[in-house]
């Protein structure tokens, strides 16, 4: 099973991600905020403001918008 294990913020909507099996690399979200929950995330300081969820293990927003592990990892840049 996936796991976001470490998140930044990098620039734009753009944020790093450490998985539990050791990948790691950006994934751009401009494309995913749209509709009632993603939407008001264009707003650059509130996506700006996501964080790693201990329980949920992936990254997630006050407003109680979060994305699956899995999803990112299959959009994920990986870089190492």
């Amino acid at each position: 099973m996936l796991h976001v294990k470490e998140a930044k913020y990098r620039h734009d909507y753009i944020i790093w991600l450490r998985f539990n099996d050791g990948a790691e690399g950006e994934v751009d979200l401009a494309d995913e905020l749209e509709g009632e929950v993603f939407g008001p995330l264009k707003d650059i300081n509130r996506f700006k403001s996501f964080k790693v969820d201990p329980i949920l293990e992936t990254i997630v927003w006050e407003n109680g918008a979060d994305l699956a592990p899995e999803f990112l990892y299959e959009n994920v840049k990986i870089i190492a």
